[in-house]
């Protein structure tokens, strides 16, 4: 479901929507401290996250071979097991933890990363009011 727009720079950011699609954002490449992280903006918070993810993220779907639930939820909040959020929190992922950078705000991995993937051409997310899931392409 590609929307054809952006190109993930801060002048041309990915316009996306949320899995539900009940909400939009903008995501884009930056660096911060020398590393490559991705600003996901949704209306005035914004959010940080390592670059990695997608690469990553990708990966680890592939190696999955199946559809997995998204299970977005905020870092006070637990992560469902066996969800992608679970998974970037996780110490047994490749960052060794969060890929979300901003303490206080370094959930949300479920929700606003996998929508970059299926832009990118990489997965297919499902968009149901909520349970979506994903699996790589």
């Amino acid at each position: 479901m590609s929307t054809g727009n952006g190109t993930g720079t801060k002048e041309n950011p990915w316009k996306l929507k949320t899995p539900p699609q009940s909400s939009e954002y903008e995501l884009y490449k930056d660096e911060k401290d020398g590393r490559a992280i991705l600003v996901c903006t949704v209306g005035k918070t914004i959010l940080h996250y390592d670059y990695r993810c997608v690469d990553d993220l990708y990966a680890m779907l592939k190696q999955h071979g199946d559809w997995m639930e998204l299970g977005s939820a905020d870092e006070q909040k637990p992560a469902k097991e066996g969800t992608v959020e679970a998974w970037g929190r996780s110490a047994d992922n490749p960052v060794g933890g969060w890929y979300g950078l901003k303490k206080g705000f370094r959930g949300r991995f479920g929700m606003y990363i996998p929508p970059l993937l299926e832009e990118l051409g990489l997965a297919e997310v499902e968009h149901n009011p909520r349970n979506n899931r994903m699996r790589a392409i």
